[in-house]
C-alpha cells in the first residue's frame, strides 16, 4: 500500500543547520544579485553549514565542491574588492570569450565522468553521476562569478534545476526549498546583471562619443 505523505513527514527531519543554510544561501544570492560585496562573508557562512549536511549524507562530491567554495569564495572577495579600487571604479559586469567557455565546457565534461566513476569505485555516495555534474559545473559557475561573468547566472539555473531533485531524493527537504527558490533567484540574477551590462556598454558608448 502506498504510503502518503504528510506535511510533518516533510519538515520534522529538517534541522537547525539546514534551517541557517536556507536563510544564509537565500540571502547570499540577493546580495550576489545586487551585487553587493557582502555576499561573500554570507556565503562563506552558508558554505560552512553545507559542508556538515553534505558529509552527514554522504554526498561527497558536494561536500568536497563546498571546500573549493570556501577557497573561491575568498577569491571573490578579494577579486571584487580589487575591481573597486581600479581607477575607483567597482568591478563591472561582463561577458565571458566563447572561446573560453568551450574549452571549459569540454574540460567538465571530463571532469565530470572523471570525479563520477571515481566516485563509483572507491566509495558509498549516492547518485554520484549527478551529484559530480552539478559540483562540477559549481566549479565553473562560481569561478564566472567571482569575475561577474553573466553567463554564471546561466550555469547556476541549470544546477539549480538538477539539485532541487537531488535533495529531494535524498529528502534533504530545506536544500530541496532551498534550490528551488534559487532557480527563480538564478533567473532574476541573470536578468539583472544582463540590464547592469547593457546599462555600462551604453555608457561605455557615451563617454567615446
Amino acid at each position: 500500500m502506498r504510503k502518503y505523505l504528510t506535511y510533518h513527514d516533510y519538515f520534522l527531519p529538517m534541522n537547525t543547520v539546514e534551517i541557517f543554510g536556507l536563510f544564509a544561501g537565500s540571502l547570499s544570492i540577493a546580495l550576489l544579485i545586487k551585487q553587493n560585496i557582502w555576499t561573500w562573508p554570507v556565503g562563506i557562512a552558508y558554505t560552512v553549514a553545507s559542508l556538515h549536511v553534505f558529509y552527514t549524507a554522504k554526498l561527497y562530491a558536494d561536500f568536497t565542491l563546498h571546500v573549493f567554495f570556501l577557497i573561491m569564495s575568498l577569491y571573490g572577495w578579494y577579486y571584487w574588492l580589487r575591481g573597486n579600487n581600479r581607477i575607483d571604479s567597482e568591478l563591472l559586469v561582463s561577458r565571458e570569450k566563447k572561446k573560453v567557455l568551450v574549452y571549459s565546457l569540454v574540460i567538465c565534461s571530463v571532469a565530470i565522468i572523471f570525479t563520477s566513476n571515481l566516485f563509483t569505485l572507491y566509495t558509498d555516495a549516492d547518485l554520484p553521476y549527478w551529484d559530480s555534474t552539478t559540483s562540477i559545473l559549481s566549479i565553473f559557475a562560481i569561478w564566472l562569478q567571482s569575475r561577474k561573468k553573466i553567463e554564471s547566472w546561466i550555469f547556476w539555473l541549470i544546477i539549480d534545476i538538477i539539485s532541487v531533485g537531488i535533495y529531494f531524493y535524498k529528502e534533504l527537504y530545506f536544500y530541496s526549498l532551498l534550490y528551488s527558490i534559487y532557480v527563480v533567484m538564478a533567473f532574476l540574477g541573470y536578468v539583472a546583471w544582463l540590464e547592469s551590462y547593457r546599462d555600462e556598454q551604453r555608457n561605455s558608448r557615451y563617454n567615446r562619443t
